[in-house]
């Protein structure tokens, strides 16, 4: 008792002393910091002014707004049911792209996800394509990012009706006409057809780029890949942002796809799966540049030639990314969803997950189901680990003879217990087995809450707006009672203290370690998860309290019948 007392307090006065800590030092020394940086800002920006004003020097303008960038340029409106954004009609570049079903925050009011912006912007990321000449061939100018393609026909605005048909003729007679299509969803498709009018074969070749500058720095988990992906030659390309700097990628494949790819969010290139193309990943001028080359093709005087590619720029929803899979032929598409080495048991799961989602209507109660689904399954396995820790418990006093007994002998006493275990017919060691075969569900479970789009900003009831962020409340400050910021260390909330508040009682009901070391051990366990848990997505420790309480319920009444026999 002295022991549970102590542990308390020595808990009670870390939290306080590291509570002080943030709020009587962290805490002013950052709002300083803050303080000292607006003040070099506005020096900065008087500095600027005075300079502008006295000076006649040229000087390099800041990048563009995404707003005024777009604003300057002649656009080709998108729209469809998942998309909205503009084409820039000069290059043909794809710079502009909002995703109009996901937002930033909880708050529906919140502006929505902005994917493609201008490349004059601090974060540009956008597709560009063209031709270029092989083998040294003099067909004249090609059409790149800079070719002002005329629109024909009397649209200007691309929907899953509507494609957008755009031609340009070079300086040697050779006629470049794009048709640009998009379905209801993430996918644009881009045929280049090309006509020699000119007098003598052209070899040319097409490319397609994702240029992004200024990648978001990565969450830093290790269960979740973001940067370069892709799926070629029959294995999955997963590379960083850091190792492109330093080393190119070049590869030659067919059949595949890749480009850039964030936790939700991902920008590819597909293309012919029937062609040979060279996909290089390179780093150039602080831009990231994943790009196809298509096999070069010979167009003699009077002939058309084509080649047809795809965009998919959009959300990382699974349904999508499967139904994509056999529609347009692209291989293993769903690997762009980081379900990682456990993908086999991971996606099936999360198509249970999601179908209880869609009887229930409410992400937290299917997690719920799932839970008593788990339980069901593994109930013999469970049932008959309860038995053995029931009839282990029973023990408990012939343990403690033995113990007594051979204090001064462990040897010996290692001995007699384990023949006291074998007439009993007790397994030690049966309480860990359904623990351990629910470590691959749980790990499961975390990807799947922690990588799905589909559970991005899912609600539960009261004060759970997203079961894929933690717990948003805190003991520390009484659960938002009090007016104060909480430190990171201290955010624990409602949902982790219930866990470990299960993991105690569930304590009590097993048997105590014999060793008194271990059973201090296992008495810290409970705080220790606690604290990890806060930082869980808020799903996982709904599941997590759920399956203790069913588990809790389960040992109880198989105890209760031990009992009675």
């Amino acid at each position: 008792m002295n022991e549970n007392r102590n542990l308390l307090v020595a808990f009670g006065l870390s939290i306080a002393i590291m509570l002080g800590f943030y709020q009587f030092y962290e805490k002013p020394r950052q709002d300083q910091l803050i303080h000292q940086k607006l003040q070099e800002q506005a020096m900065q920006a008087t500095q600027l002014e005075t300079n502008e004003k006295t000076a006649h020097v040229a000087q390099v303008p800041p990048p563009t707004p995404e707003h005024q960038a777009i604003e300057n340029s002649a656009r080709i409106t998108i729209q469809n049911e998942s998309l909205s954004g503009s084409i820039r009609q000069v290059g043909a570049v794809i710079d502009d792209m909002l995703l109009t079903k996901y937002t930033e925050n909880t708050d529906p009011t919140s502006p929505k996800i902005r994917l493609l912006e201008s490349e004059n912007t601090d974060h540009g990321y956008s597709v560009v394509s063209g031709w270029k000449a092989a083998d040294n061939s003099a067909v004249g100018s090609m059409p790149d990012e800079k070719t002002n393609w005329q629109i024909q026909g009397e649209h200007n605005k691309l929907t899953p009706e509507h494609p957008i048909i755009l031609a340009w003729f070079n300086d040697r007679g050779i006629k470049f006409e794009r048709t640009i299509s998009i379905d209801n969803k993430y996918l644009i498709t881009i045929n280049d057809q090309v006509t020699n009018h000119g007098e003598s074969p052209v070899a040319m070749q097409a490319y397609s780029q994702i240029r992004r500058k200024n990648p978001p720095k990565s969450q830093g988990f290790y269960i979740l890949h973001e940067g370069p992906i892709g799926y070629f030659n029959n294995k999955l390309f997963e590379g960083s942002y850091e190792d492109l700097t330093k080393t190119p990628v070049t590869q030659q494949a067919t059949n595949g796809w890749f480009g850039f790819t964030d936790k939700f969010w991902l920008v590819s290139l597909i293309p012919d799966s029937k062609a040979v193309v060279n996909i290089d990943y390179t780093f150039q001028n602080g831009t990231h540049i994943a790009q196809f080359t298509a096999t070069p093709i010979t167009i003699k005087p009077g002939e058309t030639a084509s080649y047809t590619y795809k965009v998919f720029a959009g959300a990382k929803v699974l349904s999508v990314l499967d139904d994509y899979e056999p529609k347009i032929g692209v291989p293993h598409f769903d690997l762009a969803v980081d379900f990682g080495w456990f993908y086999f048991l991971t996606k099936p799961l999360f198509y249970v997950l999601e179908y209880f989602h869609e009887l229930l209507g409410n992400l937290g109660l299917a997690i719920l189901a799932l839970t008593i689904l788990f339980k069901a399954m593994l109930y013999p396995m469970a049932t008959k680990s309860y038995r053995s820790m029931a009839r282990l418990k029973n023990l408990q006093p012939k343990i403690q003879q033995v113990q007594s007994l051979y204090k001064d002998d462990r040897t010996r006493q290692s001995q007699e217990l384990m023949a006291l275990y074998k007439k009993e017919k007790v397994n030690p060691a049966g309480g860990c087995l359904p623990v351990l075969i629910q470590a691959p569900i749980f790990f499961c479970l975390y990807k799947v809450l922690f990588v799905s789009i589909e559970m991005r900003h899912a609600p539960f009831f009261g004060w759970i707006h997203d079961l894929a962020a933690p717990d948003p409340t805190s003991f520390a400050n009484l659960f938002g009672l009090l007016p104060f910021d909480v430190p990171s260390f201290l955010q624990i909330g409602i949902w982790p203290i219930l866990m470990g508040i299960t993991m105690v009682i569930q304590q009590r009901m097993n048997p105590q370690p014999a060793d008194p070391a271990q059973a201090k051990i296992m008495m810290i366990m409970p705080v220790m998860f606690t604290y990890l848990f806060a930082s869980f997505p808020a799903g996982l420790v709904v599941y997590w309290t759920w399956n203790n309480l069913l588990s809790m319920a389960q040992q109880w009444l198989i105890t209760k019948q031990m009992s009675k026999k």
